[in-house]
């Protein structure tokens, strides 16, 4: 078993792995973290010195390595659903969940959040909305690649946990 979850930022796809990770007793992966292990270089400071184009070609190698983990969640980036290849790959090797949020639950979790995001971190909030409002536009044709959707927009992720079980486990009928 092996489910990538894609979404945008903030649409909760690290808390909502560890849990689903948590209770089908799977290893977890956040791409992030992998990252930041592996170079020993925090995500910002990466696209700071060496920019986006040099962070999604080592974010592709890590994806591509998670093909030789088995009973796996893999929290991916926001942006690595949207890079070439990438949804071909996770469909091909696992089952890809698209946690979906609306754009203003996503903007009230970047107003509220404390963790470093490269690509918005000092922007202005009308300028952040512009910036996410555009940018979802362009990602979700890719995140709806994925084969399940879930509605990410719950207050509680193990609600979000629980619509995901629903959705990858076989209805008695079917069974």
């Amino acid at each position: 078993m092996k489910y990538y979850l894609v979404g945008y930022m903030y649409s909760g796809k690290t808390t909502v792995g560890l849990r689903l990770a948590r209770q089908l007793g799977l290893k977890f992966v956040d791409l992030d973290q992998a990252f930041e292990q592996r170079y020993r270089i925090t995500v910002p400071d990466f696209f700071a010195r060496y920019g986006e184009e040099a962070f999604r070609t080592l974010e592709r190698q890590l994806l591509q390595a998670t093909a030789a983990i088995d009973n796996v969640v893999v929290s991916t980036g926001g942006g690595t659903a949207c890079q070439p290849g990438n949804m071909e790959f996770m469909n091909g090797n696992g089952t890809t969940i698209f946690l979906r949020i609306p754009l203003d639950s996503l903007l009230q979790r970047a107003a509220t959040s404390h963790k470093e995001r490269p690509l918005i971190t000092n922007m202005e909030p009308s300028e952040r909305r512009t910036h996410i409002e555009r940018q979802l536009e362009k990602r979700l044709p890719f995140y709806l690649q994925a084969q399940i959707t879930v509605d990410a927009d719950a207050d509680d992720p193990q609600q979000v946990v629980t619509l995901i079980l629903d959705s990858i486990t076989p209805s008695p009928q079917t069974a």
